[in-house]
């Protein structure tokens, strides 16, 4: 066993092991989510049976839950197979950042820069600054889930403490935290256009803008980062007990070499940054929109290239400055075994892609959304109890539909048009959507991260299951929506803006 766990007393103990132990009887990944795209052929045909239709939200269609078991459901199966895995984002995202971050790994810089910062830092501190990279790291989008849990991993191993721990939290921050950050955001750009869209249809000229949520988000990366550092330290770390695995990576002592190469990489990288950032002030830069702002932007939407860009630039200094890259062949050689690692997330992703795909042509998702939203309004709750209603349902929603902007833009015709007759600001709609939309993506089946997190996780686990990922991966959900909530009611109460001029009421 890597593991050698401590006993644990108390409910929630007992409750979180249960998870694991029933979670991890079930099967393989792989081979699961091949199960769960045969119940969804088969509840899609049964479901079909009675007729069911609803109309889709801000477009007023009639839609109806498709069968799979026809011929038009067997043409989609047999044609879309293969654009389901090849135009899987997740995929086409992982694969791209591996070929920067691998080379990265491989060359040995990520290991010199941590060893040179991180692990220095006290440790009653790193399981703060794991969170709050955590949730800072959405800046790079969806990146972010790829780069922090894994070194965060690697962080707690050498400061003597369980990997599996510093990967929840890293998790955890990215996911849980997803739409907590200090800067502006192309999610809070995103979100903000979709609710501007649902007002303009209500022929109401509020606008909604990208920095309406600011104060509130502000304020949530410094106490999600509080929470999740308790959360680890007190609820997870302890459950997990002593590790007694060999396959982390043990650094030994910092070079001169590598010192001298991660000084330059420091120097090559700055200059990247520096470079960016010329570029971007340039006056009518083709990486600004049209009004001269970064949100939305040219450079926000390709984020992902300039991220690659900059680690292969800093890796192929730190490399050749090194002496293990010593031609063009060893970079492409790196790259390639980088690639090697990624082969079980690949075959995971083909299942798992087809599920999702499934799910979606169905209109399953959009089904439950829609009446989900129905039987909330029906409830006929007034004041503040009908918004921690919306929170639970969004929550809720989300372990179907993993897509912070495709959920929004399915919820916003329907809660924004009903809060506005209560007079609440659109604005502040958003903030409750996006608190429990983030809260429960560490959780989500839906969520295809899970899978590369879950292959992290086997590296010093072997025997780790989606029981011991969700088991790990509860707490964090269940005490950043719970903290949310609070804080949300303290904004309510107190009447502190969720941005500039935004108030609970129009």
């Amino acid at each position: 066993m890597a593991t050698e766990k401590q006993k644990n007393s108390g409910r929630f103990a007992w409750f979180l092991n249960g998870i694991e132990k029933v979670g991890n009887k079930l099967p393989d990944p792989f081979i699961l989510f091949f199960y769960l795209a045969l119940i969804i052929i088969v509840l899609s045909w049964f479901i079909s049976l009675f007729n069911v239709s609803f109309i889709q939200p801000g477009e007023e269609e009639v839609l109806y839950i498709k069968s799979l078991i026809s011929v038009e459901g067997l043409e989609f199966i047999l044609t879309s197979m293969l654009d389901n895995f090849v135009g899987f984002k997740p995929l086409g995202l992982v694969l791209a950042m591996m070929i920067g971050i691998g080379l990265a790994d491989k060359v040995g810089l990520l290991e010199t820069a941590i060893k040179s910062t991180i692990i220095k830092a006290p440790k009653s501190l790193i399981t703060y600054a794991v969170i709050f990279t955590g949730i800072m790291g959405n800046i790079a989008s969806d990146a972010a889930f790829v780069i922090v849990p894994p070194l965060a991993a690697i962080v707690f191993y050498n400061v003597g403490r369980h990997p599996l721990a510093g990967l929840a939290a890293g998790f955890a921050g990215v996911g849980s935290g997803f739409t907590a950050n200090l800067m502006i955001t192309g999610t809070d750009a995103l979100l903000s256009g979709i609710s501007t869209e649902v007002m303009e249809s209500l022929g109401s000229d509020i606008v909604v803008t990208p920095v309406d949520n600011w104060y509130f988000m502000i304020a949530s990366v410094f106490i999600l980062s509080i929470v999740g550092a308790f959360v680890t330290d007190k609820i997870v770390e302890p459950r997990l007990g002593t590790y007694k695995g060999e396959a982390g990576r043990v650094f030994e002592k910092v070079t001169p070499l590598e010192l001298k190469a991660l000084k330059r990489a420091t120097f090559v990288g700055i200059i990247y940054i520096a470079f960016l950032i010329i570029v971007i002030s340039i006056p009518n830069s083709p990486l600004r929109n049209e009004d001269g702002g970064l949100v939305p932007s040219l450079f926000l939407d390709g984020i992902i290239p300039f991220i690659i860009f900059f680690f292969l630039a800093v890796a192929i200094t730190y490399g050749m400055t090194t002496k293990k890259i010593e031609s063009s062949r060893s970079i492409g050689e790196m790259i390639g075994e980088a690639m090697k690692d990624m082969s079980g997330f690949i075959v995971l992703i083909f299942t798992a892609a087809q599920f999702i795909a499934y799910f979606s042509w169905t209109n399953i998702g959009t089904w439950i959304a829609v009446s989900g939203a129905n039987a909330l309004e029906s409830i006929g709750l007034t004041g503040i109890t009908v918004i921690l209603g919306f929170v639970l349902f969004t929550a809720i929603l989300n372990l179907f539909i993993f897509s912070g902007s495709a959920q929004w833009a399915l919820e916003a015709p329907i809660f924004v048009k009903l809060f506005y007759f209560l007079d609440y600001h659109p604005a502040f709609v958003q903030v409750a959507y996006r608190i429990a939309d983030s809260s429960t993506n560490v959780i989500t089946p839906m969520n295809p991260y899970i899978m590369i997190v879950l292959s992290f996780m086997r590296d010093y686990d072997k025997k780790a299951g989606i029981g011991t990922l969700m088991a790990l991966m509860l707490p964090y959900s269940v005490f950043f929506l719970l903290t949310w909530i609070v804080l949300l009611l303290l904004f309510v109460f107190l009447g502190i803006p969720f941005g500039p001029g935004v108030t609970v009421h129009l």
